[in-house]
Parts: C-alpha cells; structure tokens; sequence
C-alpha cells in the first residue's frame, strides 16, 4: 500500500522515541492490540503491527464508522440536500408511522447527529429488513434533544436520508469526496437488507487509512491544499454539542459528544468503536493516535497513551528502540499424531478435525502449529458474525488436550478451541457485545481413525 502520509525520525517531530518505545510496551503488555499509528506535526513517527495482524488488510472499524457518516451529512448539508435542523418525518416521510407522536415530529437530523433522539434505550430496529422504520416506529420517551442516549440506530437513520437525498449509498457519496482524495483502497462498508449502508458500523479500511482520517480531522477539512469537508463542520463535529455525564468527573465517557464524535479529556477528541479502534485527535499537540484491536476492555490503550504519550511531547530523552518483534503470542504446546473429529452443536463451526500439522473447519484445511501462526482463508457458508475470510491459526497439545487459537485477522474477533478427547469441545469467542460466547461439541464418532478418513 502507498504511503498516505510522510514519516519522519520520532525526535525531529518533537516525540521521544524513548515515549514511543513505552507506550508500543504497554499496549504489548495490554494484550489484543492489533496495530498503532502516530502522527506528529503531520509525519508518521509510528507504525507499529503485532503479528499476525497485517498493517496493508483492511479492518473493521465498529463504531469509528459513524464518524465517517458523520462527514457524508456535513458534506450533504454543505451541498444544500437537507439542512442540520430538518425534520426526520419530513425526510422520509414514507418510513415513519402514518400518525407519528409528538416527539418524534419534533426529531431532526441534528438529534440523531447528537444521539438525543429521546430513546430511553436503544430499539431493537433491525428486528425486520426495514431498519429505519423499525428505528421510526419506536416510542420516545423524552422530547428530542432532552435526553443522550448512545444509538446506533439513529446513526444508520442518517444513512438513509443521506442516500435518500443524494441518490448514493454513504460508500459511494463519500469516494469522490473523501475517500479517493485521501487515497483511500476499497474501502467497503456493510449493507443493510434493503441496500442502504450501514452507517452506525460496517466500515472496513486499514489502519494508515484510519490515521490519515485522523489527521483530515486535525486540519480542519482540508488535505493537500484541497479543502475536502468544511472546516466549520468539523469544528462543529467533534466540539461538544450535547452533556453525556459529568465533565468534571475525567472520566473517559462524561466530556461530552458531539456530532458521532466523542469529546476526551484534555482538549482532544476521538472516533471509537467497539473492541478497540479508535482514532484520537490531540489539536493542543498536533498529533493523532490511531489504534486496531481486539478488546474486552477499551480503557487500557486509552490510559497507556494518556500516561505515557502525552506528557512527553517536546520533551528531551536518549533514543530508545521499539520492542522487536511485536508478536501475539501463538497457542503453544506439542505435535502428536493423534487425530480427532468433533461436530460442532452451535454456531458457526459445523465440523472439526484436528490433524497433525492442521485444523480442518467445515471441510477447509488449515495450516495449525503449535509455536506459529500459519495465515489461510476460512470462507464459511451462510451467516457469520465477523468480517473477512482471513484467519491465523496456532495449536498444539497441552497435557491431554488439544488447544487452538483462530484470530480473524480483518476484524477483533478471536476464537479459543479446546479439545479433551475425554470431555469433547469446547469453542470460546472472546469478544462480544453480550460478553464471551462458548460452544460445545461431541465427537463426530467413537473411533478417531474414522472421524479422521471421514473428511476429504
């Protein structure tokens, strides 16, 4: 992939790269961080990858997909399709009730911009193929604009009055005004039933592609002496245009929100999105930190930077260099020769055999070593609840059972597969938005040699 951005020596930008080599340790030692960009004065002055993760694959951005949504309604409102303060019913008027309340004819495209629709909780709008209209059909408790409620629903309303009026899906309204300019790869973006993206989640880009938006957003709109976005929408954006807790507080979640962007201690602020990615813009010190990952726990990577980026801009140390190599570590264990069916109860998996040298999911082999991580394809029939086809798989033998890993490495999602020839399977996904998911699994037949030939 072509470089988006220039990338200079740590100490010429002002950033020790003793703080850079303390902050790559901390997310190693956090564990589940996939890659690292920071930017400085407009170089990059890090870009760190933890294999098996790959910097040039795309990955998907969970939540910091509403910030880009956020950039196709200020371009859509620049372009004079709709205005900040109109009316949601009168916008799509064919989606709502046919005798809508008073609240939600008092909602505008500036209440879903701020996540001050007037839910008292998020609705259930993808209960049927018609998102929007599930999200429209929903009661508001409160009056628009009274009430902050984190919705990814009134994000994805967005997207539809944004396709709606321009005639593109988001993906395609943004090419030529974002994404190309940037030199933005294929960015893809999931679709809803009816054809209309996502908008709240879905994105899909790489992580110098994530940075490179980071640093659009810290120069106001403008990218290479073209001004791509207007510079009074990103200041409107990302400053705090409504309360979601106690500023005062610190705490990472309570400095306010504005137009899908978070506000953050300190002057900064931020896109995020689930299970780690994030992209934090620093305009005190021109500087923005983007960040891939796999997360249970968002806060970590938050304090790392916090503790150990921010107080060292401008100051003098001795260079340091990076932690080498920056790898997940693989499962670990011992080869046998020992083969093994098992079918799979629930989820995604249907079948799986375990070879010497090999994973076998649903009839697709896959190289599997205890000490490394071996990259394949794992193209799955019907529904799945991650994003991409590539996988890195380590396993190996420890004690009497078989332990294996499987990192989609497009997305956050990890699986842990656990094998007792004695108690059967058991598959365990370690991120979720409901908490870790486990599934278990009998063999596939009593005798080992049969399960084994009975995969081609």
């Amino acid at each position: 992939m072509t470089d988006l951005l220039p990338r200079s020596r740590p100490e010429d930008q002002g950033v020790p790269s003793a703080a850079l080599a303390r902050l790559v340790s901390a997310l190693d030692a956090i564990g589940h961080v996939h890659t690292v960009t920071v930017i400085r004065h407009g170089h990059v002055v890090l870009e760190a990858t933890w294999a098996p993760y790959e910097r040039d694959a795309p990955h998907a951005m969970y939540s910091v997909s509403k910030s880009f949504t956020s950039m196709a309604v200020g371009l859509a409102i620049d372009e004079r399709l709709f205005a900040l303060d109109d009316l949601v019913v009168e916008l799509l008027p064919d989606l709502v009730p046919e005798e809508p309340s008073p609240h939600l004819g008092a909602l505008s495209v500036r209440h879903l911009l701020t996540m001050s629709t007037g839910h008292a909780a998020e609705p259930d709008w993808q209960a049927s193929d018609e998102w929007a209209r599930e999200a429209l059909a929903a009661e508001l408790e409160f009056p628009p604009g009274a009430h902050w409620l984190y919705n990814t629903a009134a994000t994805y309303v967005l997207s539809e009055i944004v396709q709606r009026r321009s005639g593109e899906r988001l993906s395609d309204y943004l090419a030529p005004r974002l994404f190309a300019p940037l030199g933005f790869q294929e960015p893809w973006w999931l679709q809803s039933p009816t054809g209309v993206d996502a908008g709240g989640y879905g994105l899909m880009i790489r992580a110098e592609e994530l940075a490179a938006f980071g640093q659009l957003l810290l120069q106001r709109g403008e990218w290479r002496g073209d001004q791509l976005v207007p510079a009074e929408w990103i200041d409107l954006a990302t400053s705090s245009q409504i309360a979601n807790g106690d500023p005062a507080s610190g705490a990472w979640d309570q400095q306010g929100y504005g137009f899908q962007f978070w506000r953050c201690p300190d002057g900064a602020y931020r896109g995020d999105g689930a299970f780690g990615q994030y992209v934090i813009v620093l305009p005190e010190q021109d500087a923005v930190v983007a960040i891939t990952g796999g997360l249970a726990d968002m806060g970590p990577p938050a304090a790392a930077i916090w503790n150990e980026l921010l107080p060292a801009f401008d100051t003098v140390e001795a260079a340091a260099p990076l932690p080498a190599p920056l790898v997940i570590p693989p499962a670990g264990g011992a080869r046998r020769d020992t083969e093994l069916e098992y079918a799979y109860t629930a989820g995604p998996i249907a079948r799986l055999r375990i070879g010497r040298e090999c994973l076998v999911i649903n009839g697709i082999e896959l190289a599997c070593a205890p000490h490394e991580w071996a990259v394949g394809e794992l193209a799955l029939d019907g529904e799945r609840e991650w994003f991409g086809d590539r996988v890195a798989v380590s396993g190996g033998w420890q004690g009497d059972d078989f332990i294996a890993l499987l990192r989609v490495l497009e997305d956050a999602v990890t699986f842990r597969i656990r094998v007792s020839p004695s108690g059967g399977l058991t598959i365990t996904r370690d991120v979720g938005f409901d908490g870790p998911d486990v599934w278990s699994g009998e063999p596939a037949t009593t005798a080992a040699g049969e399960a084994a030939s009975s995969v081609g």
